[in-house]
């Protein structure tokens, strides 16, 4: 959700730039009103957008991920049964907190205009309603209605009424109101305000543009200058004054029209798009296998599973059976409740096409007792899913369809997924031996469970090449690269005889006390 997020944010901040660099001192404002309505839309729905014609368009660098690497096992959590997901329910306090407060007050300026309206005389007009409001030079319209300090209703003024009449026919009103409900569903983007701003002044242009027609130029904009209203402070109402757009106004009504040459500007958007499409529809990063062993921390009571000790204490067994009483789920604690719910949740999604499925029970062991247990229809070492994406001709060949994987020193020989095991352990070994755990201690990291991924290739030539890695301290991504540039020299993988490439991420886990 927040890589959706941030996508939506960077592709609205495109948009928007084309705007401004482009378009908005055009005067194509029909097109252009289409253009900020249609583009918060469009940046909602683009990442859902994903095409196979983008995807083959740039070679894939398939990425294996490889077995977590515990460096205190003791403290080993299994991987699905982390609950990050506890945090996200205030995560979702805050954004519906956020979403309910915008709502009350888009509800209080609705409110306000009622509230004009009914305390105001309201005159029928054919296609409007004048509201007629007292000591106040105010002009602003709101769907049909148009709101007018009495005083400013002479022949005179008739060019106010006139402009507004424009956002009403025009139905500008239902736009700012988009943006409002915009701003509710998304109070924490800022740009939607930059849409609003951008889009109530287009509507200003428009008015204008159809005012003039029948007045002159010069004496409209003399009235632009001479005309000081009180604004109504409403986001989402059309305002006749409004000093920041003044400038701005008449510089667009003194301006020329536009050549319809110009309007080729609006093809920068195609390949904007075609930008934005590469980028939803290829992941060059594709994890296109996820590899979870299952380790054994403390002794096995039986040979059909293992015993892990959980975070929070909890005992956690995994295996396709266990002697002892299933306990029904109306009589688990609530804290037991909550964590099979959790990961009936994370699994569900997660584990949608495995034909082994995962349940999650609470069974009173043999000793008494209470233990979590996670059912394997087919309990093995490693649990394998994968994609069925298909791999295209490159140097780079993803882990799960090489057909022949790189190969540690030491353990040639085998089937291929002997060679993949012996690899697996040998690189999980070396990172025990290797990775200086306890430097964590002294970087000020908080107590808890953490996690490293460093990203790495083992190249044609057989050599490690350190693409990146990621960690809670730089100290901790640098001891990474450190630890797998003492890899040693590996015998290449092969495709069809010839050496390729082939990129692996490896999870280091660590706990910090």
């Amino acid at each position: 959700m927040v890589n959706y997020i941030l996508q939506v944010l960077l592709f609205q901040v495109l948009f928007l730039a084309v705007y401004d660099f482009f378009l908005n001192k055009e005067t194509f404002f029909k097109w252009n009103r289409f253009y900020l309505l249609a583009t918060p839309i469009l940046s909602l729905i683009i990442s859902f957008l994903k095409f196979d014609v983008f995807k083959n368009a740039l070679p894939q660098e398939y990425v294996v991920m490889l077995p977590e690497v515990i460096l205190n096992p003791q403290i080993f959590i299994e991987q699905t049964m982390n609950t990050p997901v506890e945090s996200y329910p205030y995560v979702s306090l805050v954004f519906y907190i956020g979403v309910a407060l915008f709502s009350i007050i888009f509800l209080a300026k609705l409110f306000r205009i009622l509230k004009i309206i009914t305390s105001h005389r309201v005159i029928n007009k054919e296609g409007y309603r004048l509201v007629l409001l007292e000591n106040k030079r105010s002009a602003f319209s709101f769907f049909k209605y148009i709101f007018i300090d009495k005083s400013l209703t002479d022949k005179k003024e008739a060019h106010i009424i006139k402009h507004e009449l424009v956002h009403c026919k025009q139905y500008h009103t239902v736009d700012l109101v988009f943006f409002e409900i915009f701003k509710i569903a998304m109070w924490f983007n800022p740009l939607i305000y930059f849409y609003q701003k951008r889009i109530a002044l287009l509507h200003e242009y428009i008015s204008d543009a159809e005012v003039v027609k029948e007045t002159d130029k010069k004496s409209y904009f003399d009235k632009l200058l001479s005309e000081t209203f009180n604004v109504e402070n409403i986001s989402f109402v059309n305002q006749f004054y409004k000093q920041s757009f003044i400038k701005k106004r008449i510089i667009m009504i003194t301006k020329r029209k536009s050549e319809k040459l110009k309007q080729l500007k609006y093809l920068v958007l195609i390949p904007l798009l075609g930008g934005m499409l590469l980028y939803t529809s290829c992941e060059r990063n594709e994890v296109i296998e996820e590899v979870v062993e299952i380790q054994a921390i403390n002794n096995s009571k039986e040979n059909n599973g293992f015993y892990f000790t959980m975070d929070s204490g909890d005992i956690l067994f995994t295996g396709s059976s266990l002697k002892g009483e299933i306990v029904a789920y109306k009589d688990y604690t609530d804290k037991e409740k909550n964590r099979t719910d959790q990961f009936k949740k994370i699994n569900k999604e997660k584990y949608k096409d495995d034909k082994s499925p995962r349940e999650l029970r609470i069974v009173i062991d043999e000793n008494g007792d209470r233990v979590y247990f996670l059912k394997r229809n087919k309990m093995s070492t490693t649990y394998i899913r994968k994609t069925d994406r298909k791999p295209i001709n490159t140097e780079d060949v993803p882990f799960s369809i090489i057909e022949e994987a790189p190969v540690f020193p030491g353990c040639e020989g085998g089937t291929k997924e002997e060679l993949k095991a012996c690899l697996n352990k040998a690189l999980r070994e070396h990172v025990r031996k290797k990775f200086n755990a306890d430097m964590a201690k002294g970087l000020g990291l908080s107590s808890g469970r953490k996690r490293i991924i460093i990203q790495f290739k083992i190249t044609k030539t057989g050599k490690i090449e350190i693409i990146g890695a990621r960690a809670p301290h730089i100290n901790l991504e640098d001891e990474a690269k450190r630890v797998v540039n003492l890899l040693p020299k590996m015998i290449p993988g092969k495709q069809r005889g010839k050496p390729v490439n082939v990129t692996y991420a490896l999870p280091i886990i660590f706990n910090v006390e």
